[in-house]
């Protein structure tokens, strides 16, 4: 099971890469994932049938006691088939569905298979915890796929609703397994359900959090709103989660811990109430939709409801039931999806009032569609009707007044299903007596593909053109059929290989899955429900019109909308309470906090050292007095820049203090951090006033300066304080021994990040992705990143000279002349001949040095610039590389090149910076955070803990013995992060505000080392003709 979901996560990584150089050809390459695990799961039927299915645990964090383990049983069997075969034969169809042209198949493809995994691993894991971060898993997965068209609001919000419904149901579900699982004394799955607590409020708390967590996930009502909305999805996406895999989530958790807690009174009346309205619910709103996912959608939910109430029940009769149910559901649901889907591509439309004789054109499909239907409303010999058969015959025998009202609610349930069931398939295919096929290729000559499902209605609509789609798009469609019925052919075998579930109810007698059982009531009741949907169908007129003028009463998704815009109300009032937007006030507030009840603690500490050492060395004193001043000079500055550079000497002598104290690995990351700072602030202050904005009051200077003696007062006393009151050894003091024989390494500093705090670095480096893209996300509003200027670009982009209306632009080109300028005063065409030549280029010190206006250029600092910049990329290469047992390490290294980085922009402008690296930064931050996991989870696969190192000693020819560490690959990936973080900066701080001070985009933005514009037809004062 480790192995398929280890299949399933290499899938999706390279899943974008696949569709990019194989096109849609590569979803047959990803269906074999699924398809693996569903032959896995076929390989190992008998052995689950005789309760000996495969256990594979993997010890996580053994201390929390936590692993990874995973069960095969015959639910999860069941699961896993339906999961795998579905989720293959979709993938399949996708290769036909989609356009080669469109956009993001990568994405698409590799969400929908890391899906694929979650869900497996949801179905087959054996512990509690484990198995809700596949449930979130699924959760987040799902949200992608359901929002695929992002360019369209209905896809955002329905994938929205579906997250915040299903999120808000897995936080109750973690309430419920902490709350089970600190009540039996373990969280391993199987353990609980064969002994379950009883009897406690703790454990009933839990029984309805758990159910919380399955009605959302599975669209019960009140929840079940979400669902008919995430129609707006493709397809295939709906084909899969809504008919196969993520509604049955909430089912499967049903499933589980039905055996245990089935009998309890607040399961049972959750289960019957819930499960009967949602059965009525989503039948009587499918009959009154025309289009045709909405229909499917709404019977979806319909038969959601059926399938929970049977598995829910407690009773062997009604569990066997309940997964014959789940299987054919999955069958019948996922072909009339993939059905629709097939319309939709042939026609345009999915509105049935605009479709006539699509069943002559496409027998094929039409037959694909009957063969489900007729599974879906329960006709024999369908797997669809052998599991009702037995659902009815099982609820029938359930104690009164429970089992009459379930068997009512089935009943009428199946009349609804039956209905909309032949409403679907004679929208989709018959020929309609007000539209003749001719009618059809006549009067409509096209429509656009995918109509919205909230079309408006219409009396008169237009009838579809119809195509022939690829053949493709409908085989998978019939096999999904064609098992309908194979299955159903023998129903001993299937009650022979799902028994064995139903045995793990603690009462009833065992059901039964028949084709015939003679004529006994339940096969009587049968026919008065295909009877009555029947007739339902035939007056669906006169029902329509019924619906339409009836009460229906608040809709489950005005009022989610309602309260959720009430709920945005509520958290902008609170909002406007609480934060002023006062940043002083803000940050005074906490370090109030901090100094009362930090500084409280410490005066009332009674621990004290004995003796004071004011210093060890009188250079000391020297930084001190640096870091002291500087603070106090930042206080009083009234400009920006100063106060800048005043913190930027503290933080300098911070690092000599640093130093003095034998940490030259600190002092030197201190020293590059201050430096990127730097030029950091310098950067954003080109858009702020000089300076600042007023000065604060008299009366709230002197709280400001007492706060500030206060928060100084409560460091140093915790400073002094902390020493003395360790009770305990430090963990750090094994450090140095540590780093040399687990990590390879002398630097303590080095292998502490890269190893012994390992999963800090690793939350670090996130933190500094997020962080990038929020400064990116400041600046770009429609992508991450912008594009990438290369010093060719500049020989025709006016703009970069200051616009073309300013005749100044042409005297700051390198080898412009006063022939730019023409009589009006306006720019004329460039002189391509006064642009310097690749030839010439290479006389250059900078290679975008032209693209600078001469007032801009230094030669000094470009000269020096082109010494050092090759020159500090291979110290920072030094620096990755020996940071191990010595002073640097990836973090270092990659302030290194970022330094170097920032003095080509700031030599050369953002022409230079493309030059300096022609890469986006997302790539560097995606690459290297990727790299870092990378290594954590080999280091698992290789049989030892998560980021855990491993020392390489080996001997080389030529080279000799070489001593490799795996955390150095772990440093590398930090490396490339703080890279592609100063790289960020630059594109979007510093290029693209360029870029739109150059254009004319930023109305702040202005250059104040540029003379004042020339009027049209002037001379610019001490313009002799020729070039200033």
């Amino acid at each position: 099971m480790l192995l398929l979901l280890a299949v399933h996560l290499a899938a999706a990584i390279v899943a974008p890469a696949l569709l990019h150089w194989m096109g849609r050809k590569a979803f047959w390459i990803l269906a074999l994932a699924p398809a693996s695990a569903a032959a896995w799961a076929l390989t190992w039927t008998s052995q689950v049938q005789a309760g000996n299915g495969p256990v594979e645990q993997l010890e996580w964090i053994p201390v929390l006691g936590l692993e990874l383990t995973f069960r095969l049983d015959t639910l999860s069997w069941l699961m896993t088939l339906v999961v795998g075969g579905v989720g293959a034969l979709v993938l399949v169809y996708c290769a036909a569905y989609f356009k080669s042209s469109a956009s993001g198949l990568g994405r698409f493809g590799g969400v929908f298979v890391a899906f694929s995994g979650s869900m497996l691993g949801l179905v087959t894991s054996d512990d509690m915890l484990l198995m809700f971060v596949f449930w979130e898993l699924t959760t987040v997965t799902s949200y992608v796929l359901i929002g695929h068209y992002a360019d369209r609001k209905a896809s955002r919000r329905a994938a929205m609703q579906a997250i915040v419904i299903t999120t808000a149901g897995g936080l109750a579900m973690l309430v419920g397994v902490v709350l089970l699982g600190e009540a039996a004394g373990t969280y391993r799955l199987s353990e609980v359900i064969a002994d379950p607590p009883q009897g406690t409020t703790a454990v009933t708390v839990a029984i309805v959090c758990l159910l919380a967590g399955a009605v959302t996930k599975s669209a019960l009502v009140p929840f079940h709103f979400w669902l008919p909305a995430a129609m707006a999805a493709p397809t295939p996406v709906s084909a899969y989660l809504h008919a196969a895999a993520m509604v049955k989530a909430g089912v499967y958790l049903v499933a589980r811990f039905a055996p245990a807690y089935s009998t309890t009174a607040v399961w049972q009346w959750i289960i019957v109430v819930l499960g009967c309205s949602t059965l009525l619910l989503g039948g009587y709103r499918a009959l009154r939709q025309h289009d045709l996912k909405l229909i499917l959608a709404f019977g979806t939910v319909s038969q959601l409801g059926l399938i929970v109430l049977l598995v829910g029940l407690g009773t062997r009769a009604t569990a066997l039931a309940g997964l014959a149910m789940l299987g054919a559901h999955a069958m019948f649901k996922a072909a009339l999806f993939l059905v629709v889907g097939v319309v939709d591509a042939a026609t345009g439309t999915r509105d049935l009032r605009r479709l006539s004789g699509v069943g002559r054109e496409l027998k094929l499909t039409a037959l694909a569609g009957a063969l489900a239907t007729a599974s879906m409303i329960g006709l024999p010999p369908f797997a669809g009707y052998v599991a009702k058969e037995a659902g009815l015959e099982a609820v029938g025998h359930l104690d009164a007044p429970v089992g009459t009202i379930v068997l009512v609610a089935v009943a009428v349930g199946s009349v609804l299903t039956v209905a909309y069931g032949l409403r679907l398939w004679w929208g989709a295919f018959s020929t309609k007596p007000a539209v003749v096929p001719e009618a059809v290729v006549e009067s409509a000559e096209s429509t656009a593909p995918g109509t919205s499902i909230h079309e408006a209605a219409h009396d008169e609509a237009e009838p579809a053109r119809i195509t022939h789609p690829s053949l493709l798009l409908v085989w998978p469609a019939m096999i999904l059929a064609v098992l309908g019925l194979a299955v159903a052919l023998l129903p001993q075998l299937g009650e022979h290989l799902l028994e064995p579930y139903a045995a793990t109810y603690p009462e009833g007698e065992p059901g039964h899955l028949v084709l015939w059982a003679g004529l006994t009531p339940t096969f009587v009741l049968t026919l008065g429900i295909l009877l009555a949907g029947a007739l339902l169908f035939l007056v669906r007129d006169r029902v329509e019109r019924w619906q339409t003028a009836a009460y229906h009463g608040p809709e489950a998704d005005r009022v989610y909308r309602r309260f959720m815009r009430r709920l945005d109300d509520v958290a902008a009032d609170v909002t406007a309470v609480t934060q002023r937007g006062s940043l002083p006030l803000y940050l005074g507030l906490i370090l109030i906090v901090f100094v009362v009840a930090v500084g409280g603690t410490a005066l009332g500490s009674t621990v004290f050292p004995s003796q004071f050492t004011v210093w060890d060395n009188p250079a000391q004193v020297v930084f001190a007095a640096g870091t002291i001043v500087s603070a106090l000079l930042v206080t009083r500055a009234r400009r920006r820049l100063k106060a800048v550079i005043l913190l930027g000497i503290g933080g300098y002598s911070v690092a000599g203090l640093y130093l003095l104290h034998g940490a030259p690995d600190l002092a030197l990351t201190q020293v590059l951090v201050e430096t990127v700072t730097l030029v950091v602030f310098v950067l954003v202050l080109r858009r702020l006033p000089p300076y600042f904005s007023d000065r604060p009051l008299a009366a709230s200077r002197w709280v400001r300066l007492g706060l500030g003696v206060a928060v100084g007062l409560t460091v140093a006393g915790i400073a002094l304080v902390a020493p003395g009151a360790r009770i305990h050894l430090p963990v750090s003091k094994d450090f140095a021994e540590e780093a040399v024989t687990f990590g390879g390494g002398k630097n303590i500093v080095n292998v502490t990040l890269v190893d012994i705090r390992a999963w800090d670095t690793m939350g670090e480096i996130s933190v500094l992705l997020v962080a990038a893209t929020g400064v990116a996300s400041l600046v770009f509003l429609s992508r991450r990143g912008g594009a990438i200027y290369r010093a060719d670009e500049a020989r025709t982009d006016r703009s970069v000279w200051g616009g073309s209306a300013d005749p100044m632009a042409a005297l700051r080109r390198p080898g412009g002349d006063s022939a730019a300028v023409d009589a009006g005063g306006m720019v004329a065409d460039r002189d391509e001949s006064a642009v310097p030549s690749s030839a010439s280029r290479g006389r250059e010190w900078l290679q975008a040095g032209r693209t600078l206006a001469p007032q801009r250029r230094s030669v000094v600092f470009e000269v020096v610039v082109r010494l050092l910049f090759h020159t500090m990329i291979v110290y920072s290469v030094y620096l990755l590389f020996s940071g191990h047992n010595a002073p640097g390490g990836g973090f270092a290294a990659g302030l290194v090149t970022g330094i170097a980085l920032i003095v080509r922009y700031l030599a050369g402008g953002r022409y230079e910076l493309g030059e300096a690296a022609p890469v986006q930064p997302g790539l560097l931050l995606g690459l290297g955070l990727f790299l870092s996991a990378g290594v954590g989870l080999l280091a698992l696969l290789a049989g030892g803990e998560v980021l855990q190192s491993w020392i390489i000693d080996i001997h080389l020819p030529v080279i000799g013995d070489l001593h490799l560490v795996t955390s150095l690959f772990f440093d590398i990936g930090v490396y490339l992060v703080v890279v592609g973080l100063v790289l960020d900066i630059l594109r979007s701080l510093g290029a693209e505000i360029d870029r739109r001070a150059e254009t004319g985009e930023d109305p702040v933005a202005g250059d104040p080392d540029l003379p004042e514009r020339v009027a049209a037809g002037a001379k610019p004062a001490g313009w002799d003709g020729g070039v200033p």
